[in-house]
């Protein structure tokens, strides 16, 4: 999946963890889960592979894991 066909997923502040993110997006079932994706570089952040469980993701960006794409929003 492309960032063309990538899911909005709106957010309330100006960013969100990425660890976070993936749980929000239903992407990891749970922290631990979103953890062992961050680490095994499976998770992609505007298409670089990105293993910061703690990374910034601010609205414009697309978050990837195993093809499933989530393009964040904001609220404001």
């Amino acid at each position: 999946m492309s960032a063309n066909e990538a899911f909005d997923l709106e957010i309330r502040d100006e960013s969100i963890r990425l660890g976070q993110l993936l749980k929000l997006a239903s992407l990891a079932e749970d922290g631990i889960h979103a953890k062992e994706l961050i680490s095994e570089g499976i998770v992609t952040v505007n298409g670089e592979v990105d293993t910061r469980r703690g990374a910034q993701i601010r609205p414009g960006d697309v978050v990837c894991v195993n093809g499933e794409c989530v393009k964040v929003t904001s609220q404001q």
